[in-house]
């Protein structure tokens, strides 16, 4: 028998028995039979494969199709199908399903795919369906694509997930309307959730992307800006009210979502940023005379940003979209002023009193000093003037340092923190100036070993470039002890470097001298300038303002802070004339010989000089911004050689990031500077870039 016979006559068995078996019948009624058709063609193309085991071979080797003059390119029968498309026909079973497919599938499917979909719409609506006949149908699409899921998309799958967009069309308006936002995204989460499992027990695995693609489009895309705002259970509220579970379900939901995930971030560093704002309002209300409790705002402002950076790594999965709204939030109110004290000012403040608290507290815990410190050096971060913070952290490090205070853990833990985040340029002069303590201590040890000196003496040895600059008053009249000390050390420290010369900073020098009183003798820790003051009552009992500064060489002004110290303070080793609290050119001072105390040792503090004024030191740190953006620009140039002028701005940001932020006009005026000098030409060949001058 001839294939095209027995072509014919499946052909017409199916058009005169099969199909009309299925007239007039729906639903799963409709499914069932399909189905049981499907079984029964199976079994009869089985029954006559065995018969033509021949025949397939004769159509498995082209044979066939050589016998018929047909294409030799072609080793296998092509079969069009009602679309004019080819279908490969490799075996007697292709060509059955074929026929089956042709002839009773796609006459019907208009019946049987609305069979199908309503029955899924049902399940949706809770009614319990036979999933297994579904599949079995299915099953039938996929097998009379012979091959390729063609049948299926064409003739399933479209019409269904059209109809599954208009049903979640539906429920998404009906949902938004009934439910909160957390609850719309249970109801969307779980229909999410069931599709898949749809997909699962019954449809193509190929329909699981398109199938969740509708539904985001539908459920949460559409409807997104509606339920999101809601006032009182919408992205803010969930934020306001802590809801962290509700969060991280509208991440899993959005983040697939780029045009709805932006809007939550934003929501987010909103939602953020205020609550920082509020921060600074409260400590700008409880500032009292400009004294800020800048112990109490960093340390919730700490607590704000762990709580946050909690909802970015739990809620969002660390998604960089809330990292930056978190970064931005943060740099919106760290910058702003309290009480006319920056954010620079504050943090260096809050660390010094840190450092200060824990070098007295004998049971502090280095892992909690720790953490603070790391905690700061995040918020340090998100301040746009970080020069200046290492500006007034400098000076701060600097008193800490010459008052010879133990506990100086916390300033080096501080340091190579900075280092590590900033690079070694923004800790340089700091940690030259803990190095300079260190080798002061080495030079200590080998000058007594050398010298062997009369008197104790200690020469604290400073980088003059990396220090804080000091007021400098004319060389004073110091003791002979004095002058012999320095005297001796000055040829002993030429003799170890031949490239440092040394100056004498006596404002800063400590003293220890021993108070005769009629009492018995006391140990004075005094200032250098307390101590020349001091002695010359060795020989004079009464001496006026102007013959000690005739005598001593001090300025007005210094003068008049030691003789404060000395007559006026709590220790009154001198007494003055009149007996006021201020001091006067026209005052007159003795020695104090009655004077008695129980400690054998004590310090006499010098008032405390009042610090540079914040906008004195932000002009000194604004003042050296052009010499470091020509820095940079020459540096950047020495590598490149050739930069386009855009490249060239863009780098010079990025490379000052960790100092400051300077603006796109200092650097085109410093770029001028640059041509000026010689080192920077234009390129003869493109005017927008710029040539290195060796």
């Amino acid at each position: 028998m001839g294939k095209n016979l027995i072509f014919e006559d499946i052909k017409a068995k199916i058009g005169s028995v099969v199909l009309p078996s299925l007239k007039n019948t729906h639903g799963k009624e409709l499914l069932e039979k399909l189905y049981q058709r499907m079984i029964n063609h199976k079994i009869m193309v089985s029954s006559l494969s065995e018969i033509f085991e021949d025949l397939n071979k004769f159509l498995a080797d082209g044979s066939y199709m050589r016998s018929k003059k047909m294409s030799r390119s072609l080793p296998l029968q092509v079969l069009r199908d009602r679309r004019n498309r080819g279908t490969v026909i490799q075996n007697f079973e292709d060509l059955a399903m074929f026929s089956f497919r042709e002839y009773l599938l796609l006459e019907i499917n208009p019946e049987s795919r609305v069979a199908v979909v309503n029955m899924i719409m049902e399940e949706r609506e809770g009614v319990a369906i036979d999933s297994d006949l579904l599949k079995k149908v299915l099953d039938i699409y996929m097998q009379s694509g012979i091959g390729t899921v063609q049948v299926y998309e064409e003739h399933f799958e479209d019409f269904f997930l059209q109809q599954t967009a208009s049903y979640y069309s539906h429920k998404a308006s009906s949902w938004i309307q009934e439910y909160s936002c957390p609850e719309y995204m249970m109801k969307c989460e779980e229909s999410l959730e069931k599709e898949k499992e749809r997909v699962t027990r019954y449809l193509h695995s190929s329909t699981e992307p398109k199938l969740v693609e509708i539904m985001q489009n539908q459920l949460l895309f559409l409807g997104a800006k509606q339920f999101l705002d809601k006032g009182q259970s919408g992205c803010g509220a969930l934020l306001r009210d802590d809801k962290k579970d509700d969060l991280s379900r509208m991440y899993r939901l959005y983040h697939a979502i780029p045009q709805v995930l932006e809007p939550v971030a934003d929501v987010f560093r909103l939602h953020i940023a205020t609550e920082g704002s509020v921060l600074i309002k409260e400590a700008e209300d409880s500032a009292t005379s400009g004294i800020v409790e800048e112990q109490v705002l960093v340390r919730k402002i700490i607590d704000l940003h762990d709580k946050y950076m909690a909802y970015v790594t739990d809620c969002f999965q660390n998604h960089t979209l809330f990292h930056k709204a978190l970064k931005e939030a943060f740099e919106i109110f760290c910058n702003k002023k309290v009480a006319g004290k920056p954010s620079a000012e504050l943090l260096a403040t809050f660390l010094y009193n840190l450092f200060k608290k824990a070098a007295n507290d004998k049971s502090n815990d280095d892992s909690a000093l720790e953490s603070t410190i790391y905690n700061v050096v995040k918020l340090i971060v998100y301040i746009s003037d970080r020069d200046l913070f290492a500006e007034l952290y400098r000076k701060k490090l600097a008193r800490w340092l010459l008052s010879g205070q133990s506990g100086g853990g916390g300033h080096e833990m501080l340091i190579l923190k900075l280092k590590k985040q900033f690079g070694n340029l923004f800790t340089k002069k700091m940690e030259t100036m803990v190095n300079d303590m260190e080798l002061t201590k080495d030079i200590q040890r080998l000058y007594m070993g050398v010298a062997k000196p009369e008197v104790d003496f200690t020469a604290t040895v400073l980088t003059l470039s990396s220090w804080p600059s000091y007021k400098t008053s004319p060389e004073p009249n110091l003791p002979v002890e004095m002058v012999k000390c320095t005297k001796a050390f000055d040829p002993f420290y030429k003799s170890i470097t031949k490239s440092r010369k040394l100056n004498w900073a006596y404002s800063l020098g400590k003293c220890h001298v021993t108070g005769r009183f009629d009492a018995g003798s006391i140990e004075l820790v005094v200032s250098t300038y307390q101590a020349a003051v001091l002695c010359v009552f060795n020989n004079a009992e009464r001496l006026t303002f102007n013959e000690i500064i005739e005598q001593v060489k001090l300025d007005h002004e210094d003068l008049a802070r030691v003789l404060h110290s000395l007559s006026c303070a709590d220790y009154k080793i001198l007494k003055k004339e009149p007996a006021s609290k201020t001091i006067s050119k026209t005052d007159s001072f003795e020695f104090n010989s009655k004077f008695t105390n129980k400690k054998q040792r004590i310090k006499v503090p010098l008032p405390t000089l009042d610090e540079p004024l914040i906008d004195k030191v932000v002009d000194e740190v604004v003042k050296d911004r052009p010499s470091a953006i020509e820095a940079c620009l020459v540096k950047i140039m020495k590598e490149k050689k050739v930069l386009q002028f855009r490249q060239l701005i863009a780098e010079c940001v990025e490379r000052l990031s960790h100092l400051f932020k300077p603006e796109i006009k200092q650097i085109k005026k410093r770029i001028e500077k640059l041509m000026e000098k010689d080192y920077l030409i234009r390129d003869i060949d493109d005017a927008n870039s710029f040539k290195y001058v060796a």
